[in-house]
């Protein structure tokens, strides 16, 4: 049976899906893609480019008109161009009837969000939000920690992620991503929305946070590179703290966390990766090393979930509603450090 894909945008991460569809799908997927640009350069798993067409392995056609490639009747399709241009084609997609996976993050805005929530839960669509790092194993046996309560009642967590934008895209001229320009949805807050989305995972929703950030290095961007928030949740005893922090100024790169409870503390470092866990006199009682993990492989699994989203096998990982609830936590972080003033969150029904 023929599966009909349609990837919008074919940058370095429309490429990587479209990819890893083909690889999951064989000879059963027919794809096609929508760009709004011809030429460009083909980007490999490890960020190398090289010399050829993006779109070369598109036997559905390339199309640079949406109505026109949505007329083909795709059963799915891979919503990969720049943030801000996001919604409109998630909702034409929704409307085509697609299953639809939206890469990270939802939008740059609130402007519409609520919306596409509305129109993918009236039709009971299939809509997933791209954020690869649920398929990490060191967070995966964190989660599976905390929902064991091994750590007792928790006390505080710390999460960092930097790295220097110059590392990002090396093929690029970094001021060209769309990770630095405003227009398209960049900054670090928005460009990292990963560590939130775990955040959000794990510990759900804050009451209300606090930040501090902007363009605190020499980039020549006009988004915020740094950003340090404190998310605040109401617990038995009191309110717990978990700490961010987001940089686009990091060399060498760290991407860490560290869970500490009454009964004891884990510490990840998802590009080792490793997971330990120590008790409260110290001793080491779990030390996980994840040997033979690669990068590339959550966004293979990813995909290979996604399609068994799409096929009702299983549910959506990141679901838009999540997504948008993640996406008001990102905007707050950023109107605080802006505006200098704690965001009250509100709970999870007072925001929709």
């Amino acid at each position: 049976m023929t599966v009909k894909a349609l990837v919008v945008g074919l940058g370095a991460i429309g490429q990587r899906h479209a990819r890893n569809l083909r690889q999951l799908l064989g000879d059963e997927l027919e794809l096609s893609a929508m760009r709004s640009r011809t030429g460009g350069v083909v980007v490999g798993d490890d960020l190398t480019a090289s010399m050829g067409r993006p779109d070369a392995d598109c036997d559905g056609g390339v199309f640079t008109d949406l109505e026109e490639a949505l007329d083909q009747r795709p059963d799915l399709v891979l919503v990969c161009n720049p943030t801000s241009m996001h919604l409109p084609v998630a909702r034409a997609a929704v409307d085509a009837g697609a299953a639809v996976f939206i890469e990270k993050p939802l939008s740059n805005n609130m402007e519409g969000v609520d919306e596409l929530v509305r129109l993918v839960e009236d039709r009971d669509a299939v809509v997933a939000v791209g954020c690869q790092l649920r398929f990490h194993p060191a967070l995966k046996q964190l989660h599976r920690l905390l929902q064991a309560q091994a750590l007792g009642r928790l006390v505080a967590a710390f999460v960092e992620e930097g790295e220097h934008l110059l590392s990002y895209h090396p093929y690029e001229d970094y001021r060209c991503s769309y990770a630095a320009r405003h227009e398209l949805g960049g900054g670090v807050v928005l460009t990292q929305i990963h560590e939130l989305d775990y955040i959000h995972w794990l510990f759900g929703l804050p009451r209300r946070l606090f930040a501090a950030g902007g363009q605190l290095g020499r980039l020549d961007i006009d988004v915020e590179d740094t950003a340090t928030a404190l998310l605040a949740y109401e617990v038995e005893g009191g309110t717990l703290g978990v700490h961010l922090h987001l940089d686009y100024l990091q060399d060498p790169p760290r991407r860490r966390c560290r869970v500490v409870g009454d009964a004891g503390t884990v510490s990840v470092d998802l590009r080792a990766p490793r997971l330990t866990m120590s008790d409260t006199d110290g001793a080491l009682v779990l030390n996980e090393k994840f040997e033979g993990f690669e990068r590339a492989q959550m966004f293979r699994d990813e995909m290979e979930y996604f399609v068994a989203s799409a096929r009702r096998e299983l549910p959506v990982t990141v679901d838009v509603r999540h997504a948008a609830d993640t996406l008001r936590i990102a905007l707050a972080i950023r109107q605080s450090f802006e505006t200098g003033s704690v965001q009250e969150m509100g709970s999870v029904q007072e925001m929709q």
